[in-house]
């Protein structure tokens, strides 16, 4: 019985061990889906930015145009 005991207490202590192995490598290196989603974000987040910028450097070019047609219609009445 009392080798019984040793044997859990042996198992039992190799099992933690190998939960604080797995637990430092899981804190050390981050996940490969981690790290596709960092990826995709940064490459994500540039597309919209330039995207954005686009929209707003044609939103402006269309204000603009709209301005100077108002003005030149307003010079002509």
């Amino acid at each position: 019985m009392e080798q019984n005991q040793q044997q859990r207490r042996a198992a039992a202590k190799e099992f933690l061990q190998s939960l604080d192995e797995l637990e430092d490598i899981l804190q050390e290196s981050p996940t490969e889906e981690e790290e596709t989603l960092k990826t995709d974000t940064a490459k994500t987040s540039d597309a919209e930015l330039f995207e954005i910028k686009a929209e707003i450097d044609l939103e402006a070019l269309e204000d603009a145009v709209a301005d100077i047609e108002q003005y030149l219609e307003n010079k002509i009445k």
